[in-house]
């Protein structure tokens, strides 16, 4: 993978995104990139182009050791509209039951997968998969303005993009389930959504917000360790007693390791510290502490 990785994302051809290096005028990767969805007149309507263009943008994203935070945003005045169902390809598939997979799922399991840190700058409305592409990353900032719904009981569907495991775990059981009843279209201040997003902002705050954050991870933290307790939350054993056998585990293979001793030296040297370790090659011997499902989703690594 690493001699695939481009010189310059901004060179990279995609249909529906764009990638660019923050701050843009960089001509080559930087710490944080930016994602755009851009479907110039279509609100960012999701499609299936969108779902290789997303898987493709990730996995390579999450490869390179160069990239440290990533920023997704929307184009013009919309987050993402939902599935494009204009164009008809939102309501019928090709394949059959045994074969689909749902397109939102796989573009979750590639957010979820990343092993960079991911900021959701949701500038608009965010409508279905619109939002629930959104579930996996790390944080969730929303322009006040911004409308969203889980509207699947209105569609006659059901949640996709791995929703139903995301979204009660995120906000609780409650409030999950009084959205997707309703199917109803809420504003992002609503008391329903309080635990979903980490600030609501103006909208011309939004992206900036996300970019200060990003920036502020990217210069300071380690990688590793923001990779490690994403999985530890997600991927938990189940109970206080495994979990704290596994904590055991992972921390006294860090307290070794090289990420540890720079934070310790940068903080008692009163510097920026320079994070070098890598899942690839500094991961502790307990990850992965799961076994490994394989959905059969054709990522076609080698045409990245």
């Amino acid at each position: 993978m690493a001699n695939k990785l481009p010189d310059s994302y901004t060179t990279l051809s995609f249909a529906q995104i764009k990638l660019s290096h923050v701050p843009a005028s960089s001509p080559t990767p930087t710490p944080v990139i930016l994602l755009t969805l851009y479907r110039p007149g279509k609100h960012n309507a999701f499609t299936e182009t969108m779902v290789q263009d997303l898987t493709r943008a990730f996995t390579l994203l999450s490869a390179d050791p160069r990239v440290r935070a990533i920023v997704v945003t929307g184009h013009g005045s919309m987050f993402c509209a939902g599935a494009d169902l204009d164009s008809g390809k939102g309501l019928t598939f090709n394949d059959t039951v045994e074969t689909h997979r749902d397109g939102g799922g796989q573009v979750t399991l590639a957010i979820y997968r990343c092993q960079k840190p991911v900021i959701a700058a949701i500038n608009g409305h965010a409508v279905g998969v619109g939002l629930t592409m959104t579930l996996p990353m790390s944080i969730r900032i929303a322009s006040e303005d911004a409308k969203v719904g889980m509207v699947f009981a209105r569609r006659g569907i059901v949640m996709e993009a791995i929703s139903s495991f995301f979204l009660p775990k995120l906000i609780g059981f409650s409030r999950a389930t009084h959205l997707v009843t309703t199917g109803s279209v809420y504003e992002a201040t609503d008391p329903l959504l309080r635990e979903l997003f980490s600030e609501v902002l103006p909208k011309e705050k939004v992206l900036k917000r996300a970019l200060e954050l990003a920036d502020g991870i990217a210069k300071n933290t380690s990688g590793m360790s923001t990779q490690l307790m994403k999985d530890m939350m997600w991927r938990n054993p189940g109970t206080p007693e495994e979990t704290h056998l596994l904590d055991s585990r992972i921390l006294i293979e860090l307290f070794n390791g090289k990420d540890k001793k720079e934070g310790i030296d940068s903080f008692l040297e009163k510097r920026d510290p320079k994070f070098t370790g890598t899942m690839e090659d500094d991961a502790p011997k307990a990850w992965p502490w799961w076994k490994d499902v394989d959905v059969g989703v054709p990522w076609e690594k080698s045409k990245l």
